[in-house]
């Protein structure tokens, strides 16, 4: 079973003021899809909170995936895709573009997430944006290769 750990970076929903809306849309998205949700956390838009805790769950933990929500746009505190990119061994853009290039069809707006992909160790850790529409369509493009990941990851690469 794959394992997943949902993270969402905000510092509204961190200090409680705002509902956790996304986090709950990518719980009901991966459920959904037969992944096992291990660990459901939220941190402020910190790069430091964001590394230690991506580190904690990927290096410690050993949970296959971890999704973010949040703190991927242009806004003066998002900084999910940095905190993300200083703690990879190997970016996998092609799920990034696939999200954006996908959700583009609905809103133009799309191409303005910074979100970023990529394995730390044998953990995949995938950036969503943090509208609650936009996880759920950026989510419903590449979950269906987020399997497959883990089985590479894990050795298992023989095809079929």
């Amino acid at each position: 079973m794959v394992s997943v750990a949902i993270l969402t970076i905000s510092d509204s929903r961190y200090s409680g003021s705002n509902q956790d809306v996304s986090g709950d849309m990518v719980s009901k998205n991966i459920k959904t899809h037969g992944f096992q949700e291990v660990y459901r956390g939220i941190v402020p838009d910190n790069q430091e909170e964001i590394r230690s805790k991506l580190i904690q769950l990927s290096d410690d933990e050993k949970i296959n995936v971890i999704l973010t929500t949040g703190g991927t746009g242009l806004g003066p505190r998002d900084c999910t895709p940095e905190a993300t990119k200083k703690i990879l061994d190997l970016e996998v853009p092609g799920i990034s573009e696939a999200m954006r290039i996908e959700t583009r069809k609905n809103a133009d707006t799309s191409i303005l997430s910074r979100g970023i992909s990529g394995l730390r160790g044998n953990c995949l850790i995938v950036n969503l944006p943090g509208s609650p529409k936009a996880v759920s369509e950026c989510l419903n493009s590449v979950i269906s290769v987020i399997g497959h990941a883990v089985e590479m990851l894990s050795g298992r690469t023989e095809h079929q």
